[in-house]
């Protein structure tokens, strides 16, 4: 049965939690059938991830704990954006906090939902190129170490299993095919 997203009309929503930046929601739509579907909704903020890449083919990449995870976890820069900030600013602010640097040249590469099935945070991808050393304090939660890989050894470090974030798979491989297509 195809579906029409016009026909789902609300029934009713409510909220579980609402937090500094994360909401959590309850939305009760009537279905295409007539039935009734509930589903619970995480309201989180765009965000952005990005790749920088040193003139010498090296990735700045991230290393940081994630408590969610319960360990360690080598990451592309990234973070929430700002209400009013536009993707391109979140990039350049996110990359100065973390690794300490900003880009000349910043190319978007994608613009995804992390996870549409319960979560509305969308995130936009960009490879940044033409680094040079601009520094901004971290925020005070982060403890962050900056380690450099050769783009080339970064498929191998996502196979293995050393990268292992979702968005950080998905922004590197972006990158490495526009790379080669360079």
């Amino acid at each position: 049965m195809a579906v029409d997203p016009e026909n789902r009309a609300l029934i009713g929503s409510r909220w579980i939690y609402r937090g500094e930046f994360l909401n959590l929601r309850q939305d009760t739509v009537r279905l295409e059938d007539g039935q009734a579907d509930t589903s619970t909704i995480v309201e989180y903020p765009s965000s952005v991830c990005a790749v920088p890449v040193l003139a010498d083919g090296t990735v700045m990449l991230v290393r940081q704990f994630r408590k969610p995870a319960e360990e360690f976890l080598l990451e592309a820069p990234a973070g929430k954006m700002e209400p009013g900030e536009i993707p391109e600013a979140a990039a350049l602010r996110e990359l100065q906090e973390e690794v300490g640097h900003t880009a000349g040249r910043l190319d978007p590469l994608a613009a995804f939902y992390t996870e549409p099935a319960l979560c509305t945070q969308r995130m936009h991808i960009f490879l940044a190129r033409d680094l040079t050393p601009a520094f901004l304090t971290a925020d005070d939660d982060e403890f962050i170490d900056v380690r450099r890989v050769p783009m080339d050894q970064a498929a191998g470090m996502i196979a293995d299993g050393t990268i292992r974030d979702a968005k950080s798979i998905s922004a590197l491989l972006l990158a490495m095919r526009v790379m080669g297509d360079n």
